[in-house]
């Protein structure tokens, strides 16, 4: 395990905590319009794997696996030295940490085996699909998700299980909510502007699929990332005890620790733009195949029209045009994204 140096004498601030909600009344209101991270106390205490959870990580494990169907799920193992922070060998070209395909009820005999172990592996099973892999598990283990967004566009759930494990910060393009249901979590989040002072990795390889900050939270050289902690000042943190609920929103950076031998926690994430809509991760490709390394001058030039065109209103481009000729600059809907779709094929095979 890495030596620990001294922890910077920045604290970051607490996540607010929401109480005396009743499961059926989730404020999503309030939550979409504020866009801050937010603990919704207890909301999921009352779900039967938390209350497995409380009887002990063998109960929890065998209530997990009293919905398993034996298909082959994604474990990630790594070495005790690691320390559970599942990140990139030395020369940042490769991981350090094996990924197998495995059966759950085995992976979770090796995570039994080591369960007081001070130095134990690192087990962890990903974003693994609810409905997928444990159906049924929803019918008892579910959020109240009440509100219209969810009618076209229902959540994703996803259930994320392991011993003590790091998820370096990073991000994702959904909304999410985290239930914490065995074992106790921490969530260190960082809103959007900060991306700069986390410092990022490569855009691949990436350990799970996100880029991921290069700064060791556990032991920040400062040196290295001086910047850090200028994130660390605007910092929030969330402590998750099992039944807790945590809402934040897309794109926020997070850093999620999992803190005791054995640890589940549901989530569901959720976007709000129209499906037909493209990922805005493929635009920032393109921009750097496009934009990034042109001269300043035309980057400027082009700053301002992608401020006109796309991060002004939506209408104004359009606004002083008939409507027969807005064309691509009038509303998108689902043909006009087809199109679009085509178009941009057609420019790239030229």
């Amino acid at each position: 395990m890495p030596e620990l140096k001294p922890e910077p004498a920045i604290r970051p601030g607490r996540v607010r905590e929401l109480s005396g909600i009743a499961p059926d009344a989730i404020p999503f209101d309030r939550l979409m319009a504020e866009q801050q991270p937010t603990i919704l106390k207890d909301i999921a205490s009352d779900w039967p794997l938390a209350a497995a959870g409380r009887r002990g990580p063998t109960a929890a494990m065998d209530y997990i696996l009293s919905f398993y169907g034996g298909a082959l799920v994604a474990g990630y193992t790594a070495a005790p030295e690691i320390g559970g922070r599942y990140f990139y060998d030395e020369d940042v070209t490769g991981e350090n940490f094996v990924r197998e395909r495995v059966r759950l009820d085995e992976y979770f005999s090796r995570i039994r085996a080591h369960l007081d172990d001070a130095e134990a592996p690192s087990f962890y099973v990903g974003s693994t699909d609810l409905d997928v892999y444990l159906p049924g598990f929803r019918q008892e283990n579910e959020l109240v998700l009440n509100h219209p967004m969810f009618a076209a566009q229902p959540p994703l759930a996803s259930i994320w299980l392991g011993n003590r494990t790091i998820a370096s910060a990073h991000y994702d393009m959904s909304h999410n909510i985290a239930c914490c249901l065995v074992g106790r979590r921490r969530f260190t989040l960082f809103p959007p502007q900060q991306v700069a002072n986390l410092y990022p990795g490569p855009l691949e390889p990436t350990p799970g699929g996100q880029v991921i900050t290069m700064v060791d939270f556990r032991a920040p050289d400062l040196d290295r990332f001086p910047r850090f902690a200028d994130a660390l000042a605007v910092a929030q943190v969330a402590e998750l005890e099992p039944g807790d609920v945590l809402f934040y929103p897309a794109l926020w950076w997070h850093h999620v620790e999992a803190l005791d031998g054995f640890n589940a926690m549901v989530n569901y994430w959720w976007n709000v733009a129209p499906g037909f809509m493209d990922s805005p991760q493929n635009t920032l490709l393109h921009a750097i195949l496009s934009l990034r390394d042109r001269p300043d001058p035309e980057k400027r030039a082009w700053q301002a029209m992608f401020d006109y065109y796309i991060f002004g209103p939506a209408d104004r481009p359009a606004a002083h045009l008939p409507e027969a000729a807005r064309g691509n600059l009038g509303p998108l809907d689902a043909v006009k994204a087809r199109r679009l779709r085509a178009l941009l094929l057609n420019k790239f095979n030229r």
